[in-house]
């Protein structure tokens, strides 16, 4: 007997219907859609700014239907920072990457989320710079090989991996801070929660909110899609733990 189809998953409003440009593979089109489904349930499309750098994050205006400004490489949060500061009436939020975030732009997400600026950071962390070649980023593994350290990352010479989501939560002026990943469902239903919390902790007036993401990048660590996204759960999370590692928004859920 015939059974009608019912469909059960459709693509977000704030999603753009086109075909990704990503290599297979990649998580940024996974958080992408996260993204896109919390917009969407936390009704923020209309008022959205998005801010993104350079890198492959810098994408994410083609493919999410909110505003956006492009800014210099790392300077995300000190573009951010001026559009929220003009607009504050607006839900602000950046996107970058390892490359971009943990480098180049360290100074100024550290100095905005000592501020304590009411915006919202997603940070995919990817260990490498992807869109430029693959060299080592500040979060590349000890002993992973890129193009810039062909021989792997030498902790004597080049130090440890900067672990963000641990550093951002020390700041007084955070309201939350925490690290997921998107290799598996159970983690999937996580970062979904956590970028959520992150939103919120804007929307509430709550403060600054981050999240960082263990993200693939199969070209860059020439693996295969299912090589890299085993890599994520069997070396990347247990040198950057999955957790909370600030909270200042305790009893506000009920508020």
């Amino acid at each position: 007997m015939y059974q009608e189809e019912k469909l059960v998953f459709t693509r977000p409003e704030s999603v753009i219907d086109r075909a990704t440009h990503y290599c297979p593979g990649c998580h940024h089109g996974t958080i992408h859609r996260l993204v896109g489904e919390v917009l969407d349930e936390m009704g923020l499309r209309e008022q959205s700014i998005l801010v993104a750098s350079i890198g492959c994050s810098v994408f994410l205006y083609n493919y999410l239907n909110v505003d956006a400004v492009e800014a210099p490489h790392g300077r995300a949060p000190a573009v951010a920072t001026g559009v929220k500061r003009a607009r504050p009436d607006n839900f602000v939020f950046a996107y970058q990457g390892d490359g971009d975030l943990a480098s180049i732009g360290l100074a100024e997400i550290v100095h905005a989320a000592n501020r304590g600026e009411k915006m919202s950071i997603i940070f995919v962390n990817n260990t490498v710079y992807g869109m430029t070649g693959g060299q080592m980023a500040p979060t590349t593994m000890a002993g992973q090989k890129t193009t810039t350290c062909p021989g792997g990352r030498c902790a004597e010479r080049e130090g440890m991996p900067l672990k963000m989501a641990e550093m951002i939560g020390t700041l007084d002026a955070v309201a939350y801070s925490a690290r997921v990943a998107v290799d598996s469902v159970k983690h999937l239903r996580t970062a979904k929660k956590a970028i959520r919390k992150v939103f919120e902790c804007q929307t509430k007036g709550l403060g600054f909110g981050f999240v960082e993401l263990l993200s693939t990048c199969p070209t860059n660590w020439r693996m295969t899609p299912v090589q890299a996204n085993e890599r994520i759960a069997n070396e990347l999370i247990p040198y950057f733990p999955l957790g909370v590692y600030k909270d200042a928004t305790a009893g506000e859920e009920g508020k």
